[in-house]
């Protein structure tokens, strides 16, 4: 890793601090995701209404058949029409169950669209600051706790709902003191079910937060598992994955015991309010205010009133844990992407071609002019402390000393003893970087056509350059021009196309060697994959496998070794064509053979393309058409290797030290 790399913000751990219960969703959030299944779910109410009212007269029909035989009459069809009552209700509760689930999977499908679409158009700066695996988990696990709401009793609650009121209702013609007391049951277990509920979204939340930081360190270690066995660090690895997962299940923990408090409820008031009834009505219908009949009756609406409280208590747990997720997936959601804003800069969007030749024929294909840049999290405005205060004077003053006497000096490191910084209480080159930012005045031209190289020791900020290029970030002063315009009035997938980079750790995708090369270029041949792959030499790694194009590379393309990762990086940026090509360190893995003939397949497609390179091995830019040299993020120094050689100190220095000169 470079030096420049260890200057960006590090991964936060995304775990809730002491206090903090994580991002909240109002049930009002959920409702978008169950509207777009409106239809079945209209189906579902329908259900759920004629249930109810085949439930309802089950009872009614059951006194009758007292009522009758106790009459010494015939029976007739009460028997049959009770029997065909109870198959239509089960019926209907089997078809309304298989249209839930399936509509929870359909909401469960629609959040992760949502969330995935949102996710893969965040900033980069947003990945720079979450965990892969914490990303990971949101979509599937977070994602799966949605369609409990459905399947455990939210619309079923809605015909339990009917259920209840029909219920109320024939009770309270029956005996309307039994009523009572069976509501004051009632009202104190919903009252019970109530204080809890609270309890177990914020619960569900931080369940959900553990089951990610698991999933980070689960990724973490999968990713690196060679570098942790090479550093025999694996115990050490697992006994973190085992804090975590016991993390999760110290929350899972909580959340059952605090479920476990509303489950019984339903069964506690169900059990109350059955000896309640069947004592004072049984002493009633002795008094002769009811008969059996009516009791009868009574405790089976009761049955059939209690059975939708349960719903409902299951529900209300159901939803409570689907908004401590949905809580998780809406923070992704409502972060904008990174193009939200890009309207308030430039209405119009401007799409670009051929680095804009029709617009600004004279103007360089890349400009940078005074860019100033440093890392989001580096730039977070804070109210400085008085002691801070007096610390960032001083380096500023500190800077201001190193900037005067940089311009009677060859090197920063002189100018730093010139200014009186050599002692080691001088502030270091990383600190300095963290108070002033990663670019300072970046200021320099690619002209069309030409080959310019970017040089200079590990931190200087060359990868960033091209990061911001790329509108990975934007710069925070100055301008970044591609044709003469600003790269911030242009659409970004048009300035992308026009664009083929290829990055440091030339990252190769899980998949085939075709999905690789094709990424960038959809439309390819397999003929023109095969010519790519031949250029590049890796005709070996094609001949190798009977798959041909179709084989497989493995995860990050571990089935390749490391210069044949980048050399099939290089390939795929080549065969989109693009007229403007990035290349970050993109020989650094090759041996000097492959090396040669990788500079010899970029020069044949450099022909009237602008290229820019970056090198630490100056051999390989040598004889670049422009060679820009930075060192702390500054330009100091621009021109061909043999005028740099005679007026940037620091240029002749690396060229002395790799024994160019």
């Amino acid at each position: 890793m470079s030096t420049e790399e260890t200057t960006r913000p590090r991964r936060r751990l995304g775990r809730p601090g002491k206090g903090d219960e994580g991002p909240r969703a109002k049930f009002s959030q959920l409702l978008p995701y169950l509207f777009e299944h409106r239809a079945v779910l209209a189906v579902v109410i329908v259900l759920s209404i004629l249930g109810a009212a085949a439930s309802l007269a089950q009872p009614l029909l059951v006194s009758q058949v007292i009522d009758v035989v106790g009459k010494n009459e015939p029976l007739g069809g009460l028997v049959w029409l009770l029997v065909i009552l109870v198959v239509v209700s089960g019926l209907i509760s089997g078809y309304q169950h298989y249209l839930l689930q399936r509509t929870g999977e359909g909401v469960v499908l629609s959040s992760r669209r949502r969330l995935v679409g949102r996710m893969l158009r965040l900033p980069i700066s947003e990945f720079d600051t979450r965990r892969t695996g914490d990303l990971v988990s949101r979509v599937g696990s977070d994602t799966t706790l949605l369609r409990a709401v459905l399947t455990q009793g939210l619309v079923e609650a809605i015909g339990g709902a009917l259920t209840f009121i029909g219920a109320l209702i024939a009770m309270l013609i029956i005996d309307p003191v039994l009523l009572g007391l069976t509501v004051l049951v009632i009202a104190v277990s919903i009252v019970v079910v109530t204080l809890l509920s609270g309890r177990i979204r914020v619960a569900s939340q931080k369940a959900q937060a553990k089951v990610g930081d698991l999933a980070a360190s689960v990724e973490r270690a999968i990713s690196s598992v060679r570098t942790i066995r090479a550093s025999n660090a694996t115990e050490r690895e697992i006994a973190a994955v085992e804090e975590d997962a016991k993390g999760a299940w110290q929350m899972g923990i909580k959340v059952a015991k605090i479920s476990a408090l509303v489950v019984p409820v339903a069964g506690i008031a169900m059990q109350v309010s059955f000896l309640v009834v069947l004592g004072v009505g049984g002493f009633r219908v002795a008094s002769g205010a009811i008969t059996v009949a009516n009791l009868v009756a009574f405790i089976l609406f009761l049955f059939m009133m209690i059975l939708p409280l349960g719903q409902a208590f299951g529900a209300l747990t159901a939803v409570n844990a689907a908004l401590g997720a949905l809580g998780r997936i809406q923070e992704i959601i409502d972060l904008p992407s990174e193009d939200q804003f890009d309207r308030e800069i430039a209405p119009l969007g401007m799409t670009v071609g051929a680095a804009n030749e029709g617009l600004a024929p004279e103007a360089p294909a890349i400009e940078f002019v005074d860019v100033r840049f440093a890392y989001p999290d580096s730039t977070v405005r804070q109210e400085p402390s008085p002691a801070q205060s007096s610390q960032a004077d001083s380096s500023q003053t500190v800077e201001r000393a190193v900037v005067e006497a940089f311009e009677g000096t060859d090197t920063v490191a002189e100018a730093e003893a010139a200014a009186g910084l050599g002692s080691p209480d001088a502030l270091d080159s990383e600190s300095r970087r963290q108070q002033g930012g990663v670019l300072h005045g970046v200021s320099f031209a690619a002209p069309r056509g030409k080959r310019t190289a970017l040089v200079g020791p590990s931190g200087a900020g060359k990868s960033t350059i091209l990061a911001l290029v790329e509108r990975f970030y934007d710069a925070n002063a100055g301008e970044v021009r591609f044709g003469g315009l600003d790269v911030r009035t242009l659409d970004r997938t048009a300035l992308r196309d026009q664009i083929g980079y290829v990055e440091q750790d030339a990252p190769v995708l899980a998949g085939s060697l075709r999905d690789n090369l094709t990424l960038a270029a959809p439309q390819a041949t397999d003929a023109e994959c095969i010519d790519v792959l031949h250029a590049v030499n890796l005709t070996e790694v094609l001949e190798r496998n009977d798959l041909g194009l179709s084989a497989p590379v493995g995860e990050d393309g571990i089935m390749l070794s490391g210069g044949e990762r980048q050399r099939l990086a290089i390939a795929r940026a080549l065969l989109s064509a693009p007229p403007v090509l990035l290349l970050d360190e993109s020989t650094s893995s090759l041996d000097g053979r492959n090396e040669q003939l990788m500079r010899e397949a970029i020069d044949a497609v450099a022909v009237d393309r602008t290229l820019i390179v970056i090198a630490h091995r100056l051999s390989t830019v040598v004889d670049s058409d422009q060679i820009v040299v930075l060192d702390h993020g500054r330009v100091i120094g621009t021109g061909t290797h043999s005028e740099l050689v005679e007026t940037t100190p620091l240029y002749r220095d690396l060229a002395k030290h790799q024994l160019l000169v």
